[in-house]
């Protein structure tokens, strides 16, 4: 079973340690003490939480299939002639997007305005990330 200390909850989440402790404190998300007296949350458990955070899928402006939406703000444009470049920052994500020029004037995109950025694709890779001193994503007995 993998277990988070709160910090490395709150990373996974792009949130404060501190928002982390108020939710278990709130009884919004389980965590156990370990025998030091640190507070760890289970990985079902916590993704449990995210789920039940994510935005529900009826509540979307449009129809649409693609299931991966992540809303950020727009950090950079960089246009030319026909195409354009458009940086989101959503959440500890950047996300890169290129379009058309006339895509990103139709919409109004500009440094400071909310975006979001629909993912749909047939290839996602997933990688686990190699283990580091800070015991990420350890595995309980």
């Amino acid at each position: 079973m993998t277990v988070f200390r709160m910090s490395e909850a709150a990373e996974l989440l792009g949130v404060s340690t501190d928002t982390v402790r108020r939710w278990v404190d709130a009884g919004r998300l389980a965590a156990a003490r370990d025998d030091q007296g640190h507070r760890l949350i289970e990985g079902a458990d916590l993704a449990a939480f995210v789920r039940a955070q994510a935005a529900d899928p009826e509540e979307r402006a449009e129809e649409s299939s693609a299931r991966n939406r992540l809303r950020g703000i727009v950090t950079a444009v960089l246009k030319d002639a026909v195409m354009a470049q458009v940086d989101i920052q959503a959440g500890p994500f950047r996300i890169v997007s290129l379009m058309s020029r006339e895509a990103v004037d139709e919409l109004g995109l500009a440094v400071g305005s909310v975006a979001v950025a629909v993912i749909k694709s047939t290839t996602v890779v997933v990688e686990k990330p190699a283990t580091t001193a800070g015991n990420r994503g350890r595995t309980s007995p």
